[in-house]
């Protein structure tokens, strides 16, 4: 997965709605999950995030914190 982790934080909905908007991405009234799907599908990624039941290969992923 191509997004970078920029810290051991979770991400706030500020700026994952910053980031989709940097990738230019519509926002509408979209949830959490699904910006951050549509995130890594614009980014070339599968859209994995809230489905790894705890365990995730993806060790660069930036949404990994929120994820597990």
């Amino acid at each position: 997965m191509p997004a970078t982790k920029s810290a051991e934080k979770r991400m706030s909905l500020p700026e994952i709605k910053l980031k989709a908007k940097a990738l230019g991405l519509k926002l509408g009234k979209a949830k959490k999950t699904e910006l951050i799907h549509a995130i890594q599908t614009a980014e070339g990624c599968t859209p994995c995030f809230g489905k790894s039941d705890g365990r995730c290969s993806y060790i660069d992923c930036c949404f990994m914190d929120d994820c597990l």
